[in-house]
């Protein structure tokens, strides 16, 4: 039997609905497991909360975004160090083996400086997880583009154990997803599904509506000897209803079993 690679919903692919909805739609569609994304919803804080939830609707929690977005600078703690140990024991109490991580922002000097040596000693300090750095993208705005990340968006330029391969970002910096997979090797163990069409901005499509490989990328995972699992994160804040959010999530699930080459739970 061909062994299963974990396909997980994000809860950002429900929003605006929050955190609770990813687990019911998680179950209702199929999904293995949730990847959480910790934001400023209170229950995505909340460890009680979401082993309720995933012993409730039976999907477990597999992944934990730290909460590394511009938004989420003041949850649990501005002390971007306290985030990264508080998603790790979260993700180590619900026994989801994936804490995702992004590089440091520019204006974060001081977390920048020891950002691989101080990632390396949590690392240390949970030998059961895995803190993949997930590759950015430049941002474009009025003619103009900067990187806000230190040292770049580009975590393979400065070398990590493990890395999180976002292919809507990948579409957001004219990169090849394949071609990233290549550079993170051995050390890939994650993978944000979504796409885009490459217009410099991050789009999270559902996978298959951009101009990305996903399917080449999801087919060439098991050569590449991957044991992580594939998160679906995608937008679907323009879903016009919970049925058309639903549809779209149902889509992007079907992709990824489909390229995978995995069989559903139900058959396997």
């Amino acid at each position: 039997m061909t062994s299963r690679v974990p396909v997980l919903l994000s809860t950002s692919s429900v929003f605006p609905e929050r955190t609770a909805a990813a687990f019911q739609l998680a179950a209702a569609l199929g999904y293995d497991g949730v990847e959480v994304m910790v934001w400023t919803d209170a229950v995505s804080q909340d460890v009680g909360a979401l082993r309720g939830l995933a012993e409730h609707y039976g999907v477990p929690v597999l992944s934990v975004h730290a909460p590394c977005l511009l938004v989420t600078q003041r949850v649990w703690s501005p002390d971007p160090w306290e985030r990264l140990r508080r998603s790790a024991e979260m993700a180590a109490t619900l026994g989801a083996p994936t804490v995702v991580v992004h590089p440091p922002f520019t204006w974060q000097r001081d977390y920048a400086r020891s950002f691989a040596d101080g990632l390396a000693a949590i690392a240390a300090d949970y030998p059961d997880l895995r803190f993949p750095v997930e590759n950015m993208y430049p941002v474009r705005m009025a003619g103009r583009q900067f990187v806000p990340y230190v040292p770049g968006w580009d975590p393979t330029e400065t070398g990590y154990a493990s890395y999180t391969l976002d292919l809507s970002h990948c579409a957001a910096s004219h990169t090849d997803s394949l071609a990233m997979a290549d550079r993170m090797g051995a050390g890939l163990a994650h993978v944000h599904l979504g796409d885009g069409t490459g217009e410099g901005r991050d789009e999270h499509l559902v996978p298959g509506r951009g101009t990305q490989p996903c399917g080449e990328l999801l087919s060439s995972l098991a050569g590449r000897g991957f044991t992580g699992s594939v998160a679906v994160e995608v937008t679907t804040r323009g879903a016009k209803s919970r049925a058309v959010r639903e549809a779209d999530l149902r889509e992007a699930l079907a992709f990824a079993r489909q390229h995978l080459g995995t069989p559903s739970p139900v058959d396997a």
